[in-house]
């Protein structure tokens, strides 16, 4: 048997990593400026986070959700701490695209309605209802293309103001900062506006924090940084460090009712170990305070580049979500940083590198990457 064939893949074996570098299968060291795609948080093989898990590992590895878990209880406590949303519920399941699944669900299953309002450019997970809401109809599959979802420009908020009057939107769903949209920020006037017609129309607002949340942004979550409440906020990608896991954060108007919602592997007692050892580091190692700064350091950096060298045509992000936008497809610099200057950086579009490093990046990381980048462009 041989593997399915979805990805192009770069003719690298990564079989090591350490804090902000990984290795391959020969030695080499690279430098990884996307962090597995914005997966890991508080960097590769953390001591913390090994110990936690094998620990865990050691005593119990899974159960069913049948029974007690008082590690499930732990995070949800201390996830709400940290985050500021100590008064919501939390639901834990398997990934992002599952997330999505399940706050749409909730949200269909609370107003009743089915009709969904998403942004140009959204990704937000290839399963079901995740895939409909998501702007790529090259990934929707005619099963899934069931004329649920609506899709408008991000800040133009007369547009999303017209469509909500319209009394029979179930959802909005947004990411504050697009990631695969190529790292284009919601405004806080769009964001406040937005809130504000849903809360009049009985709609529900369902911020995706997939990838721009768990402190890459340099606040908790992005919309943090708009003034906004969400009434369900999704969550995966950097929650367990690599470990599979999501959740779903849900405000407390929401009751819950037995069999709408349920998974078997969620928030096993593995992954919430993971998770726990994630929000330990966060706070003892400050990282979401670092990834604000480091951030803003790397685009001040970037943005003194842009203006002398031609290839780069616009910098933006926050934190540690960054978009770099070229006047050449990204693939022409993306190669050469990974085969001769070897760094690892995502991508968006056809012309934007996006860097996701791991939230643990210092300045001298940042300052290698800009000398990597320079020889490359």
């Amino acid at each position: 048997m041989k593997l399915f064939d979805v990805y192009p893949l770069f003719d690298v074996n990564i079989v090591k990593g350490k804090g902000c570098k990984v290795w391959d299968d020969k030695g080499q060291e690279y430098l990884d400026l996307y962090g597995g795609h914005a997966v890991i948080s508080i960097g590769h093989s953390h001591p913390h986070y090994i110990e936690k898990v094998t620990g865990q590992l050691q005593k119990l590895g899974f159960y069913s959700n049948s029974v007690i878990n008082k590690l499930q209880q732990e995070l949800a406590e201390r996830l709400g701490r940290i985050s500021g949303y100590d008064d919501y519920q939390l639901f834990l399941i398997n990934s992002g695209a599952e997330a999505n699944e399940n706050a749409l669900k909730l949200a269909s299953f609370t107003n009743g309605r089915t009709r969904v309002l998403s942004c140009e450019k959204a990704f937000h997970g290839r399963t079901s209802l995740a895939v409909e809401v998501t702007n790529n109809p090259k990934i929707i599959a005619p099963i899934n293309d069931n004329g649920h979802v609506t899709y408008l420009p991000m800040n133009d908020l007369p547009a999303w103001e017209a469509e909500l009057a319209k009394g029979d939107v179930c959802a909005v769903i947004l990411e504050c900062i697009q990631g695969v949209g190529g790292i284009k920020l919601a405004t806080p006037e769009f964001a406040q506006g937005l809130a504000a017609a849903c809360k009049k129309y009985g709609t529900i607002l369902i911020c995706d924090e997939i990838q721009c949340g768990y402190g890459r942004s340099g606040k908790f979550f992005a919309h943090q940084w708009l003034g906004i409440r969400p009434d369900i906020i999704t969550v995966a990608k950097g929650i367990a460090n690599g470990f599979p896991m999501g959740g779903v954060l849900i405000a407390p108007a929401f009751k819950p009712v037995y069999g709408q919602l349920g998974t078997t592997f969620g928030g096993n007692h593995l992954a919430c170990a993971a998770a726990l050892a994630v929000l330990d580091v966060f706070e003892s190692e400050h990282l979401v305070e670092n990834a604000h700064e480091v951030g803003e350091y790397l685009i001040a950096q970037l943005k003194e580049l842009q203006k002398t060298e031609p290839h780069i045509t616009d910098v933006r992000g926050r934190g540690l979500m960054i978009g770099i936008d070229l006047d050449i497809p990204h693939k022409d610099v993306r190669q050469p940083l990974i085969y001769q200057e070897h760094c690892f950086t995502g991508c968006a579009g056809t012309n934007i590198l996006r860097l996701l490093p791991p939230l643990c990046l210092t300045k001298q990381d940042a300052d290698d990457f800009m000398n990597r980048l320079k020889k490359t462009l």
